[in-house]
């Protein structure tokens, strides 16, 4: 767990699983995932007007469990069979409980994440939240709001991120673009969603 004081800065409370899943087994649950989740593209409304968002995504989860971010309303789908094995796993690993993900599915390196924070109401003042990377290794920073220093990971597949405390309230975080990559990631940030 990261929580260390660095240059008068409270590190973003983190905790690394850099080899989580095998490599066999996370190259298995990749292919998985691309042909049994439903995937979409959303737009989204920015200041040029709307716009596809850089990547798919899906939402599954326990009845109930609606998630508002960008303007976006989730509706969550039935768990598939591979991503309810690995919230199983992840909640044995973790020592929490989840109740739906946001799976993301980065096709090559001109799909992204921008900046951003999961601080929406439902997910609570203090959300744990745990990102599985499968697939192509991508960069994910985070940058803390008032001084603007930055930590970055190297999200190889199989690795796990797991994010506690005030890190959504302190740090912002993305997934940058990676001109000329050809591999396909998919990531999937459990959460436990409490209905408004």
């Amino acid at each position: 767990m990261i929580e260390d004081m660095f240059g008068g800065i409270a590190e973003p409370e983190l905790d690394w699983f850099p080899h989580w899943l095998e490599p066999e087994r996370a190259a298995s649950a990749l292919i998985h995932l691309i042909d049994e989740v439903m995937w979409k593209q959303d737009m989204i409304g920015t200041p040029g007007g709307p716009k596809r968002l850089p990547r798919l995504t899906a939402w599954q989860g326990e009845p109930g469990a609606v998630y508002v971010y960008s303007g976006i309303r989730n509706e969550p789908l039935a768990w598939t069979p591979t991503v309810r094995e690995l919230k199983v796993a992840l909640e044995v690993t973790i020592g929490a409980t989840f109740n739906s993900v946001l799976l993301n599915r980065y096709r090559d390196g001109a799909d992204s994440m921008g900046w951003h924070a999961d601080r929406e109401p439902e997910l609570g003042n203090e959300p744990v939240i745990a990102s599985l990377s499968l697939g192509a290794a991508r960069r994910f920073d985070l940058r803390h709001n008032e001084s603007g220093a930055m930590r970055s990971f190297e999200l190889t597949s199989g690795s796990l991120l797991v994010m506690r405390g005030q890190t959504q309230a302190h740090w912002r975080h993305r997934v940058p673009k990676v001109p000329g990559l050809r591999g396909e990631r998919i990531n999937l940030t459990f959460r436990f969603v409490t209905p408004r």
